[in-house]
């Protein structure tokens, strides 16, 4: 049994609390966490980035998806804690399982800061319905833990408008139009990579992502920005505020908006707003609960903005391509295992001008691993790269330009029939997708089948999405644009695709037990055509590596196939050559030939 565990039931019993809720999530909702927030983690000891905590009198269950079902059965042997794998046949989900469990009389407590207004709405919707009373100002975790770590405070630094594209000025008026079509009076925004694209500054509080924390509320005249303003250099203030931007301290959101008028119509989204926020906010302010108006701003990127996002996929693509000729030249002849060739990609990436760090933490998984979707190599994990069989590569990286992420399935060297098949299958499956021509007002859930078809052919398919939205210099899985098989349960999830939005395209197979292959490229929505039937879209992709000739089967592509990969090839290498040795350029240029079928 944990310690702290033990020390987090004795608190719950002196604030009369039956069960605590321990959520992975900062003030903000953010995708990943700094270390002041990694409560769950410091009373389970699981150190995945996906979990849920639930700890009662006697007993404590954690929730997580697939990724992490054997990290966390190693990670919570012993602790007191029982793992229920969320999604598998009989294992009930987390709400049902409040719903079945507590009674009425009973009080079920969280950190109101660090649960969205949203799901806490729904929790209340239907434990208040058995008499279940929540609490939701309940720090319970800081009050047990001596050395909690400092709450993020880094430097922020302006992203210049020959990046950004667009003006601070700009870019809130743009805003306040949406706010009178709406007839909202004030606009609550907590996504902090919202607040960092609408005010064109970049940050380090958030690992993997380069936002800053703080909220921003804004009306039809005023702008103010909640933030640690030690963090704000003078020259940044200083330019915020010719923008009309008034900076205040990060905490005291909370009062301001509690003094909100009566009346007053507030625009806010309670799926990234989080529920101690709500709570603070008057019962005769009328809340407009909608989706935040930045959050298609931002999704389609401007032409500056696609501009730049091509040069750092081409910086991306020297650095991936050198590292996957390193690796196929020396695997075999020196000792390399799946952390030490991150570690050399990663290396390959500092070595690139306006490099910043990785985008998300990388993947990179040697045969078996491969079929785990979000394997991460640790010590215990690592393994020895041998000179047969794939290594599955997903990685990514900010630049100044922009944001990558690109998975490649690499053949070290000899390759069963097996893994011929289901690499070329899922080649097939990605060119589909990328070549795709479609009427203007498609979304990605109409349009992943294209990817999926050449799988479902054979009865095989995948357990994740085709591809998700990405941000520029902000988090690599944005929204609302993705490719998905099934509607999205997350409103505006689906929305169509438009010219500018960038899209990853990663179909994959993943044999248990055996190997994994995912090929993954970003596409930029750009228009084709406009005829009297409307305007036709597709995409370009962004990303400029090669696939693997040696793991493909020549035959099974189509001539449509053929004439894409040939097109792709080509400009991989017209774009990449110039900035490699004569040895990789000889390298590249053999591996981006298609063979003549005739």
């Amino acid at each position: 049994m944990r310690e702290e565990l033990c020390c987090l039931r004795e608190r719950m019993q002196k604030e009369s609390v039956n069960a605590y809720l321990i959520m992975t999530d900062d003030f903000h909702g953010s995708e990943y966490v700094g270390d002041y927030f990694k409560s769950r983690e410091y009373i389970s000891g699981f150190t995945g980035s996906a979990g849920t905590l639930l700890v009662r009198k006697d007993c404590a269950g954690l929730w997580t998806d697939g990724r992490y079902f054997l990290q966390a059965e190693t990670q919570l042997a012993g602790s007191g804690i029982t793992l229920f794998r969320s999604g598998q046949p009989g294992v009930p989900d987390l709400e049902d399982y409040l719903v079945e469990q507590l009674a009425d009389g009973q009080t079920l407590g969280f950190d109101g800061r660090c649960v969205m207004a949203g799901y806490a709405r729904k929790l209340r919707e239907r434990l208040e319905q058995k008499g279940v009373r929540i609490r939701n100002d309940l720090d319970l975790v800081g009050d047990v833990w001596p050395d909690r770590p400092a709450l993020s405070k880094e430097p922020v630094w302006p992203l210049a408008e020959r990046y950004a594209g667009i003006g601070v000025k700009d870019k809130l008026a743009e805003v306040r139009q949406i706010l009178h079509k709406k007839k909202a009076d004030w606009f609550l925004l907590a996504s902090l990579e919202d607040i960092c694209w609408l005010l064109n500054v970049r940050g380090n509080d958030v690992a993997c992502t380069p936002v800053v924390l703080s909220y921003l509320m804004m009306g039809r005249d005023q702008v103010f920005w909640y933030v640690q303003r030690e963090a704000v250099p003078e020259p940044v203030q200083t330019d915020l505020q010719e923008a009309g931007v008034v900076l205040r301290e990060y905490g005291q959101i909370y009062e301001d908006v509690s003094r909100l008028p009566g009346g007053v119509r507030l625009l806010c989204d309670e799926n990234h707003v989080n529920d101690a926020l709500i709570s603070r906010i008057a019962p005769d302010v009328v809340v407009l609960d909608g989706e935040n108006p930045t959050l298609l701003l931002k999704a389609v990127k401007n032409p500056v903005e696609v501009a730049n996002e091509k040069a750092a996929h081409i910086k991306d693509g020297i650095a991936v391509t050198r590292f996957i000729y390193w690796l196929k030249t020396r695997v075999g002849r020196e000792e390399i295992t799946e952390m030490s060739a991150a570690a050399r990609l990663e290396m390959f990436r500092r070595e690139q001008e306006d490099y910043l760090e990785p985008s998300f933490y990388p993947i990179l998984a040697y045969g078996p691993h491969g079929a785990i979707v979000h394997y991460s190599a640790d010590e215990t994990s690592d393994v020895l790269l041998e000179p047969e069989g794939f290594l599955l590569a997903d990685t990514g990286g900010h630049y100044m330009e922009g944001t990558t992420d690109i998975t490649r399935t690499i053949a070290l060297g000899p390759l069963t029939e097996e893994q011929k098949e289901m690499y070329t299958t899922v080649l097939k499956a990605h060119i589909r997708l990328a070549d795709a021509v479609f009427l203007q007002g498609a979304a990605g859930v109409s349009l992943d089948v294209l990817a999926r078809t050449p799988l479902w052919e054979r009865g095989l398919d995948y357990n994740h999405g085709t591809g998700h939205g990405v941000g520029y210099l902000l988090s690599v899985h944005e929204g609302p644009n993705s490719f998905r098989f099934r509607p999205s349960a997350v409103r505006g999830g689906d929305h169509v695709m438009k010219e500018g939005m960038i899209t990853s395209d990663e179909p994959g197979i993943y044999l248990e037990g055996k190997f994994g292959v995912r090929l993954e490229n970003l596409l930029v929505c750009a228009a084709k055509q406009t005829n009297s039937y409307g305007t036709f879209l597709g995409f370009e992709p962004l990303t400029m590596v090669p696939f693997d000739r040696d793991a493909i089967l020549w035959d099974a592509l189509s001539e449509k196939e053929l004439r894409w990969l040939a097109a792709y090839h080509q400009k991989v290498y017209e774009s990449l050559a110039p900035h490699l040795s004569e040895e990789e350029r000889q390298w590249l240029r053999e591996t981006t030939e298609i063979p003549d079928r005739r």
